[in-house]
């Protein structure tokens, strides 16, 4: 068991006091327009508390250098507070060791990592990528681009009108030419949780190796990967309290010892000769040029923090304030909610009357709640449910239930404005 999922079970009391976690938010006291800010666009990019700010910027004052290469001071201190990260990378995840740890800019680079290294060598005419109709255009492009180079097919598992995907429709997905099922642990558009346990043990007894899209995961419910027995799985730091810029592809080791290099240059090397290079043991392998180093550092950070508060205690203070949100939202007249999954974790889009959501979005921000709006890099989730885009409201540990009062009071002025 991991050490955040350890932290969970000492202090799941019951009474856990997540507002005395939202001070360390120095963000949330400003005001936006005149108003108090109310923050719900953590599924975009989440804030970051005083702590991670403070590693941030005691490593850019104190021990700014360049990692693994230098002999002096400034370089050992900073190699050692990036490769401490990776380690709180490991024991936050379930990882079986650091080698298995790969850091990249985000979800997207990891992806893409997967798709070039791992996928294409192994693909070719007549076979198959499977994702899910739910995913963010970062687990799909990829995949596009991937089946283009080698002349694969990409088949897409339908969602159900709730916005969720069947475990029945995943299996009669899985025939003979799948080479790769890539899909999302929650969606970014509609917060359902897919059952991706279930999901990675149907596509094993077929034996294809599976890739999680983690990034709307790893910030709100518990993780572990050995637990899930995926083959990949991939998240950003800036959805979890770390700067932008730094992210993570995990990746089973005996799978990433036989992929090759992504990129080449610096770092992901032992030996270069013109007649050939030798390449770096893993992780480095996958770990070209000079790494965001201190939003690494921040990312490590990040996990200390979320370890402290308990992934257990995150999950039910948001889930508690989702069951708000949700059955506050539902009382407006006029109100359509899209995406109603019986699982769903920190997020819920809606339509408010015929008012377009970018309209929307701006009176909101009028009265200092920011909320998103717009299409949420899901498009086919758009096109399902065949609207130009929705408002988005999503969660992280700091918001509670004033900050949806706030929302909806914004949202009835807001249909007020409309209707006169």
């Amino acid at each position: 068991m991991n050490t955040a999922q350890n932290s969970m079970q000492d202090d799941d009391t019951g009474t856990f006091d997540m507002e005395s976690y939202r001070a360390e938010f120095p963000i949330l006291s400003r005001e936006i327009n005149g108003c108090p800010l109310v923050y719900l666009d953590s599924a975009a990019s989440s804030q970051l508390p005083n702590t991670v700010i403070n590693a941030v910027s005691e490593y850019q004052k104190t021990k700014h250098a360049n990692v693994h290469r230098g002999v002096h001071t400034l370089s050992h201190l900073a190699t050692d507070a990036y490769e401490g990260a990776r380690d709180s990378i490991v024991d936050f995840i379930g990882a079986a060791s650091r080698s298995e740890i790969i850091l990249t800019s985000g979800t997207t680079e990891s992806i893409n990592l997967v798709a070039q290294s791992f996928a294409r060598p192994i693909l070719g005419s007549g076979d198959k990528i499977v994702i899910t109709q739910l995913e963010h255009h970062s687990n799909i492009v990829p995949w596009q681009l991937v089946c283009e180079q080698t002349g694969a097919e990409l088949h897409v598992i339908p969602i159900n009108e709730r916005g969720e995907v069947s475990l029945d429709d995943v299996v009669a997905a899985l025939d003979d030419n799948v080479r790769l099922l890539a899909v999302a642990y929650v969606s970014n558009a509609l917060g359902s949780i897919l059952p991706i346990k279930e999901i990675v043990k149907e596509a094993h007894d077929r034996s294809i190796p599976v890739l999680v899209d983690g990034a709307q995961a790893v910030p709100h419910i518990p993780v572990d990967v050995q637990d899930l027995d995926c083959d990949f799985f991939a998240f950003s730091g800036h959805k979890m309290f770390a700067p932008t810029g730094s992210g993570v592809l995990y990746g089973k080791e005996n799978i990433l010892e036989k992929m090759p290099p992504y990129k080449g240059g610096g770092d992901m090397i032992l030996e270069v000769h013109f007649e050939g290079t030798t390449y770096n043991e893993l992780p480095y392998k996958f770990e070209a040029g000079t790494p965001n180093i201190s939003s690494v550092i921040g990312l490590g950070e990040s996990i200390a923090f979320l370890t402290a508060i308990g992934m257990r205690n995150v999950y039910d203070h948001e889930n508690r304030v989702l069951d708000y949100l949700t059955s506050q939202l539902s009382t407006l007249d006029e109100m359509r909610l899209i995406g109603t999954a019986a699982k769903k974790a920190s997020v819920q889009s809606f339509m408010l009357a015929d008012i377009h959501p970018h309209d929307l979005g701006t009176i909101l921000d009028h009265q200092g709640v920011a909320i998103r709006t717009g299409h949420h890099c899901a498009m086919p989730v758009m096109d399902y449910f065949a609207v130009p885009g929705t408002a988005r409201a999503s969660l992280a540990l700091y918001n509670n239930e004033n900050d949806v009062d706030r929302m909806i009071e914004a949202l009835v002025k807001a249909r007020e404005v409309f209707r006169s």
